[in-house]
């Protein structure tokens, strides 16, 4: 179905369908488009970001010639995925399969040669048009490769006669008037084919355009394809005559269908990978975990067998997620899926390589669920090595099983049941994967992943928890990645593993001019130069700076403040019963910056037991200030004397005596100092701790009148 470009949104929200695709010109997912704001935007922008909730989307440009179409075709192709099944396949594993790309002489040598307006007799289709006799002097003589206007004598060059003066035609275009090689890949089929005027369209040993049915094989069209309400045993029945009468009405039609067409293989792959997904079986966790049970999974033989006996029912989304629910040593080895359409948007960012061989290394194999976006995103690669490496020599097991015969012939696979940490890799071209979250002798391991990978890999794109972005914890690693060059950052919230609260992005490197960042949350995705990323005028990365955020920072004096929290203070160690001290806590601090009571909530501790605490230090102090921990709602207060605090609300402490006005402080309670604080925190969820480092943003706005 053809659908007009500023319908396709309004079209696709009518019916919903669990797969689209869009398929159009090269340039298509960069071309102008007016939204409903009547702002001018890419249409690949207004797709992506009106249909992210709904689908997961894949876009690539793809000539269709290295995929099993018989002519060169550069067009964009667009897939998309329901939020129902995204789960469980990627837009990326539904696009046609990449092969060797034929030459002309393969796709339509075996047709007859044809004299000057002939029919072939067993192929009405076999035909073309004629041309006056002097048009045929201008090719006649050339060879494969050449164009009419690189004849010598100027009367066998293009031209025309005014005025009884030959003028000889402008050769704007080289490919116009040019004999075809039988070597090359069949060109591309344009509307016009049926004029030697036109693009690419001369025979390369006849004099003459080429035959509908020779375009009909360029294009994959079926040999049964009915252009006519004739059979073709009458068409072929016909005299001569007849034959030209039929063509004149219909040849033109005809033609222009066939250059406006799209290779049927192309089309008919996705069509049969949908359908072959479609064959198999999804479950949701809550059906996986009642199968466990049921096929006692836990036990890895009996969890082995059943996979392989399953390989053709369940999806290999459904079979990776069983095999890492049963999987016992998952918690203490951090093993988690990965979501599809997280790798999905991981694949987009993936480095191309212009090289017949590549080593890659995925650090942390799991059960594979990487490897059907690697196995997709370089099987044009002439020869792939990949060293698939796990910790857990069982997960490798099932790894090898789910993914029998599943890689294309140009990958060479590795098992390797090692420790990435402590196994000795050669340099590699690409390190991709989801590394351990856990921590190792006070080490995060996906710190010490992702630097390891820094040090051996040309390009890494790694799974990372988002405090990445800003904790010290981090600091040298994120000079370690400036230095090597960040090309994009994935921002997926929550949204990354199943039952996992924890937030995490994803880091590609390379050298670029700008970095990508999305937030598959928010449906933002914006292009930050490097320079306003790594901007040490801030205290971590702020990844999503904009033209407000500059307009208030450029107002605020930043950084006066150091912080204290007392975490070993809990509601364990305090009471509700009123005691000596009043223990504040973050509700206790109401929105506009007040302490209030709470029934039930106010907690209070004994002076004798508040000497145990570091925070009894603070006891007497006035010359602080509180900001409740954890919210996007910040406040500040000035501390009093008599009461302390526990480790839900910040201590404030200047670094040099200062005593903020009302308005100061009203100012951080304010909807323009919050909106600017949650771009400030990288609108993080989970890791809004006030630390020595985040403190940072708890400025004094100068007035006007300071510069």
């Amino acid at each position: 179905m053809i659908i007009e470009k500023g319908k396709i949104l309004a079209f696709l929200g009518q019916i919903k369908p669990s797969f689209f695709i869009l398929e159009n010109v090269a340039s298509f997912y960069k071309t102008g488009c007016v939204d409903k704001n009547v702002n001018i935007v890419a249409i690949g922008d207004m797709i992506e970001r009106n249909l992210h909730k709904e689908y997961s989307i894949y876009n690539k440009v793809l000539n269709f010639k290295n995929y099993g179409a018989n002519s060169s075709r550069t067009r964009t192709l667009v897939i998309g995925v329901c939020k129902e099944l995204k789960n469980y396949i990627t837009p990326l594993e539904l696009f046609p399969k990449y092969s060797k790309e034929k030459t002309l002489k393969q796709v339509i040598f075996h047709h007859n040669s044809l004299e000057w307006g002939e029919y072939d007799r067993n192929d009405f289709y076999h035909s073309f048009r004629i041309y006056p006799q002097n048009m045929r002097e201008w090719i006649k003589d050339i060879k494969e490769g050449q164009s009419a206007f690189d004849n010598k004598e100027p009367s066998k060059r293009p031209h025309k006669i005014e005025n009884g003066k030959m003028i000889e035609n402008v050769n704007k275009n080289g490919d116009k008037y040019t004999r075809q090689k039988w070597d090359s890949v069949a060109p591309c089929i344009h509307t016009r084919n049926d004029q030697m005027a036109s693009q690419n369209t001369i025979h390369p040993k006849d004099d003459r355009v080429f035959s509908i049915r020779e375009l009909m094989d360029m294009m994959n069209i079926p040999y049964s394809f009915k252009w006519l309400p004739f059979e073709l045993d009458y068409l072929n029945s016909l005299s001569n005559d007849e034959k030209r009468k039929v063509s004149k009405r219909s040849e033109m039609n005809i033609r222009q269908s066939i250059g406006e067409a799209v290779p049927t293989t192309i089309f008919s792959q996705i069509a049969n990978n949908i359908k072959n997904f479609m064959k198999l079986n999804n479950l949701s966790d809550k059906e996986i975990k009642s199968l466990i049970t049921n096929h006692n999974l836990q036990d890895f033989n009996n969890l082995k067998n059943f996979i392989e006996k399953n390989r053709d029912f369940f999806s290999q989304a459904t079979l990776a997620n069983i095999a890492e629910i049963s999987n016992m040593q998952r918690t203490q080895n951090s093993a988690y899926f990965t979501n599809k359409f997280i790798l999905n948007e991981i694949a987009k960012t993936l480095p191309t390589f212009d090289k017949d061989s590549i080593d890659i290394i995925e650090p942390s194999a799991g059960c594979g669920n990487f490897l059907p976006i690697i196995f997709k995103k370089y099987e044009n690669v002439k020869r792939v090595n990949l060293k698939i490496i796990d910790i857990d020599s069982k997960s490798l097991q099932i790894l090898k099983i789910i993914y029998k015969n599943q890689a294309p012939k140009n990958f060479n696979l590795e098992f390797i049941c090692d420790d990435f940490l402590h196994f000795n890799c050669n340099n590699a071209d690409l390190i991709v994967g989801n590394p351990p979250f856990s921590k190792k002798k006070g080490k995060n391991l996906a710190f010490l992943f992702l630097e390891k990978s820094l040090k051996i890999a040309d390009k890494v794109s790694m799974i990372m928890p988002k405090n990445l972005l800003n904790t010290k914890e981090y600091e040298a690693l994120r000079l370690q990645l400036e230095k090597k060059g960040v090309k994009t950052i994935l921002d997926f919230g929550e949204l990354g593993f199943n039952g996992v609260l924890i937030e995490t992005i994803n880091i590609t490197t390379d050298k670029s001019k700008e970095i990508q960042v999305k937030s598959l949350p928010m449906g933002l995705s914006t292009l930050q130069k490097h320079s306003y990323i790594f901007d040490r005028k801030m205290p971590y990365w702020v990844i999503y700076r904009n033209e407000f955020f500059d307009s208030i920072f450029k107002t605020l004096d930043c950084g006066i403040f150091e912080s204290f929290r007392d975490r070993q203070l809990t509601n364990s160690n305090t009471s509700t019963i009123k005691n000596d001290i009043q223990v504040i806590k973050s509700r206790n601090i109401n929105d506009s910056g007040k302490i209030i009571s709470i029934q039930g909530y106010d907690s209070y501790i004994s002076k004798d037991n508040l000497y145990l605490f570091k925070v009894f230090e603070f006891l007497d102090r006035d010359d602080v200030y509180l900001t409740p921990n954890m919210t996007y709602n910040p406040r500040l207060i000035q501390k009093q004397k008599g009461y302390i605090v526990n480790g839900s609300v910040a201590i404030l402490i200047p670094k040099k005596t200062i005593t903020l006005t009302k308005k100061q402080l009203d100012y951080i309670a304010s909807d323009e100092f919050r909106k600017f604080y949650k771009i400030a925190r990288n609108y993080q969820t989970r890791t809004l701790n006030i630390d020595s480092t985040s403190c940072f943003w708890f400025g004094i706005k100068r007035s006007k009148n300071e510069k």
